[in-house]
């Protein structure tokens, strides 16, 4: 009797990744189409299918407007299989690389990097922004685990809140030390994907992507972890190898989207959430579902940024940010009821 009901909810799961890729497609046209000045979606298909070099829109499109689409497509997955895993591993509802201060460590490192040594090659900012997060990351549990009661999800938000204020007091320092030196850092710090370079995404794409693989592969293990260290132990996963491994995974999806956009906080604490109100716990599900949903989530409030006050646009890190916090201030009331 147990194995229809499994392929029933099999189905059902799969049943939601074609409806999904549906609507990441149609953001994805909407993205390019809208903006300073509207195109037509058959000009936006003509120019990705059959480019015309001679048509001014098709170089719009294919230089400026497609690039922005598929950064925004990177950085929604990542931000949101970023806060999957977190929630699953350390079973903290509240996880999130904003909130445990990841973001803020990989920004502060690449801006420190910047404006000091400089960074001769756009290569190399990937790997500042990962070193700069898991520092972080690392000083962050450390302050949970020597606080009273250990590293529970009360103490890893408050530790997280406190060095993500610090490292921002010391980039704000810093900008006021060298105010020339971060004019061209002051809007990618609020989370942008305008004027982004897409050299940037060439170098942080296979570490992106290899990331999203692993994730997928290691799925089914987050799962069991996510019920307990001693019911993962009993069903065969070494917890401790698992949860350096994703904290790895991490720390590099984190460290690629502020590498492309900038602090982007609450992606990953949104998505996920909204992924568990269809597919319930199984991260088999939740980690692909949230890649998916990521993305156009970023591609919707990307072209959300560009309208509401147009012919300028916000950066989409604050309309993130005006979305996320009360969700976040939510969750917060009905872990405290």
């Amino acid at each position: 009797m147990t194995a229809p009901v499994s392929s029933t909810k099999r189905f059902a799961a799969w049943s939601g990744v074609p409806v999904l890729l549906g609507v990441l497609a149609l953001f994805f046209l909407l993205h390019i189409a809208i903006g300073a000045k509207d195109l037509p979606l058959r000009q936006v298909v003509d120019a990705i299918f059959f480019p015309d070099p001679s048509v001014f829109e098709h170089r719009i499109i294919r230089d400026m407007r497609l690039p922005r689409a598929v950064m925004a497509i990177a950085v929604g997955s990542a931000l949101a299989v970023a806060g999957a895993l977190m929630q699953g591993v350390t079973r903290n509802p509240l996880a999130e690389p904003g909130l445990l201060g990841l973001m803020a460590g990989a920004s502060f490192a690449v801006v420190i990097v910047s404006n000091t040594a400089g960074l001769a090659h756009l290569a190399v900012i990937p790997l500042v922004a990962a070193l700069g997060a898991l520092g972080a990351a690392v000083l962050v549990f450390g302050i949970a685990r020597f606080a009273p009661g250990g590293a529970t999800p009360l103490t890893l938000t408050l530790s997280g809140a406190a060095v993500s204020a610090f490292l921002g007091t010391c980039v704000s320092i810093g900008h006021l030390l060298n105010e020339e030196g971060f004019d061209d850092l002051r809007v990618w710090l609020t989370g942008t994907l305008a004027g982004r370079d897409i050299a940037v995404l060439y170098f942080a794409a296979p570490w992106l992507i290899g990331s999203l693989i692993v994730s997928l592969g290691l799925a089914r293990q987050v799962t069991a972890l996510a019920m307990g260290d001693e019911v993962a132990k009993g069903l065969g996963v070494e917890t401790g190898r698992l949860k350096l491994v994703t904290l790895a995974l991490v720390v590099m999806l984190t460290a690629c989207s502020v590498a492309l956009a900038g602090p982007m906080g609450f992606i990953g604490l949104v998505i996920p959430h909204a992924v568990r109100l269809f597919v319930g716990s199984d991260y088999r599900w939740i980690v692909p579902y949230s890649a998916l949903l990521g993305a156009a989530y970023l591609l919707g409030v990307d072209i959300f940024a560009r309208i509401v006050i147009r012919p300028q646009e916000l950066s989409t890190g604050i309309i993130t940010a005006m979305i996320g916090a009360p969700l976040f201030i939510y969750l917060v009331r009905q872990r405290s009821r």
